[in-house]
């Protein structure tokens, strides 16, 4: 239930060689067709307007829950769970899953499998609340459609207490890149991610992995989530802080002092002043500055 990576794939990718015809017709005595079969025998088809792509890669499965680092007294919030194919390796290691899956049938299809530390959650993940269902950390692993992938990380994040202590997340390859950037390529996405947690890229994963076949890639995303006293923005604080963020991002083309002023509709003169008191160049573009930067402006009144 997504698409989508480059650079840092990491040491799973090693070995990795999507264009084989073996990797594209059978896994471990697992046929491609297998997702579509399934969809058939409950009647479904999927969903452009839900992103809808299936994982079929059992490798690639296997790989999202060992980075997943999961534990026999932890919970896990799967996002996305489609067919199964991470549910159960999920259930099988965690204590308890919760799994949250927007497509009505494809939910009571999970839950009619009879999981005993399985919970199905029929629900969009942008109005789950995962306080209702946690009462100590636990992991997320999450299949994110690109349409919602930025507010999904955001609320998932942000969510609690309690905390999500580790994220694997399945993404598209630009949205990936843009997470995980350095600063001169930053976004105002990277920005807000990278405040709050620690990026790593942890594999590549090609389109023939899914039924149906993606245009793009996709990449395999562990977030970390920084300790309370490590994070420099402060929950309550989050919102204001991502929208200095994306102000600062309205113009990415024009000089930071510029962008600035039109994403908070002051004059470039009180923009430019704002960045020179927090040790900025106006000159610079947004996508130049570090986060410890855009924290540092935050604080500058």
């Amino acid at each position: 239930m997504f698409v989508g990576c480059r650079r840092g794939a990491g040491p799973e990718q090693a070995g990795w060689q999507p264009g084989r015809r073996a990797d594209r017709q059978r896994v471990h005595g697992q046929s491609f067709a297998s997702a579509r079969a399934r969809l058939r025998a409950l009647g479904v088809r999927p969903r452009k307007g839900l992103s809808q792509s299936f994982l079929e890669d059992q490798r690639v499965a296997a790989a999202i829950v060992r980075a997943a680092r999961l534990t026999p007294t932890g919970d896990v919030l799967e996002v996305g769970p489609g067919l199964g194919v991470m549910t159960r390796r999920l259930a099988k290691q965690a204590r308890r899953v919760v799994a949250v899956e927007i497509d009505p049938a494809l939910a009571a299809s999970l839950d009619d499998e009879g999981i005993d530390n399985l919970e199905v959650v029929n629900q969009d993940v942008l109005a789950f609340d995962p306080e209702a269902y946690f009462d100590a950390p636990y992991t997320v692993v999450a299949n994110l459609p690109y349409h919602i992938t930025s507010p999904a990380l955001r609320r998932l994040l942000a969510a609690g207490p309690p905390f999500a202590r580790r994220l694997v997340v399945m993404l598209q390859a630009e949205v990936a890149e843009r997470i995980a950037a350095l600063p001169g390529e930053m976004s105002a996405l990277a920005v807000v991610i990278q405040v709050q947690a620690q990026v790593a890229l942890v594999r590549r994963v090609a389109a023939a992995a899914f039924y149906p076949r993606p245009k793009v890639d996709s990449a395999v995303v562990l977030l970390e989530p920084k300790g309370e006293a490590e994070r420099p923005v402060r929950p309550e604080r989050l919102a204001a802080f991502t929208t200095l963020v994306q102000a600062g991002f309205k113009q990415p083309r024009k000089t930071l002092a510029n962008s600035l002023a039109d994403g908070l509709n002051l004059s470039r003169a009180e923009a430019s002043d704002r960045l020179r008191r927090a040790a900025i160049d106006p000159g610079l573009r947004p996508q130049a500055l570090a986060p410890a930067d855009w924290v540092r402006l935050f604080e500058t009144e």
